[in-house]
């Protein structure tokens, strides 16, 4: 039985300290988002930038990869495809503006296709709880995806960050809830 307290001790030790740092993590995290969303276009650019680097050494693997296909029919396939994802990280990194325009175009489109598949599935599902909330997410994925279109290319110099930032905020908050609870759960075992 001593055991067993000394086990809970020990754990009850590692949870304050990661607790500490889980709540250190999400004020960062917090901070990040806010300075995203109050740089917008800083934001979105440094996304495209680091997808484009991204995309150059999937790029340079992918064409390594693809001498290595063992036939000239999958290898001429897989070099195809290692020089577009090549080409695209390379045009990302490099010219972050154009990047982040059609980034914010594709995310447009997106937002416009979900939101309609979103409102066909609430409304086949309808009787069953929880369906107009569904209704609801959809038709605001939709109107962002046409607010987004309608603005476009000017929408990609907020869009990306601004939606980064959110993403981070969230993230934060939710990082700074599970290091509180965490925390006082740590304290109410010791």
């Amino acid at each position: 039985m001593e055991s067993l307290k000394d086990a809970v001790s020990g754990w009850v030790q590692e949870a304050k300290k990661n607790a500490g740092w889980i709540l250190a993590l999400g004020v960062v995290t917090l901070i990040a988002g806010l300075l995203a969303m109050a740089a917008p276009l800083f934001t979105g650019l440094t996304v495209t930038v680091v997808i484009g680097f991204a995309l150059v050494i999937a790029g340079f693997a992918r064409t390594v990869g693809a001498f290595h296909a063992g036939s000239f029919g999958q290898g001429a396939l897989a070099f195809i495809g290692a020089i577009l994802t090549l080409v695209a990280g390379v045009i990302l990194a490099t010219r972050p503006g154009v990047g982040l325009a059609s980034l914010t175009l594709l995310l447009g489109a997106y937002l416009l296709v979900d939101g309609i598949a979103g409102c066909v599935l609430a409304f086949r599902v309808r009787p069953e709880k929880g369906w107009g909330w569904m209704l609801f997410s959809a038709a605001m994925a939709f109107v962002l995806g046409i607010l987004l279109l309608k603005d476009w290319p000017l929408s990609g110099a907020w869009a990306i960050g601004t939606l980064v930032g959110v993403n981070l905020v969230f993230a934060g908050f939710s990082l700074i809830s599970v290091g509180a609870t965490g925390r006082a759960l740590a304290r109410k075992l010791s």
